[in-house]
């Protein structure tokens, strides 16, 4: 399993566009073959920085998702709304505590 961690910044004006795409699409994501976790946060301060974390079975099935027409179509409609280049990492669980 992997955990994917990805930091989006938007333009201001733009947040309530890209939550309406993730609204429509969020279940679609999560249940994508290989998707056993999805959330989205928000920055408190940052009101327009947004991260997703997602688990995933492997890295081929992130791979898999990443190279869909559901990703495409997803990324298609959310780039133009970036106010800086987002950042994505791959990582593995080391801990977790409930």
């Amino acid at each position: 399993m992997l955990v994917r961690i990805v930091k989006m910044s938007f333009e201001p004006s733009k947040t309530e566009e890209f939550l309406a795409n993730f609204e429509k699409n969020k279940l679609k994501i999560r249940n994508f073959k290989g998707c056993n976790f999805l959330e989205l946060y928000q920055d408190q301060n940052n009101t327009n920085i947004f991260f997703t974390y997602s688990y995933w079975e492997s890295e081929s099935d992130l791979n898999n998702y990443r190279h869909s027409d559901l990703f495409k179509g997803i990324w298609a409609k959310t780039k133009p709304l970036f106010n800086a280049k987002p950042e994505a990492w791959s990582v593995d669980k080391v801990a977790s505590l409930k």
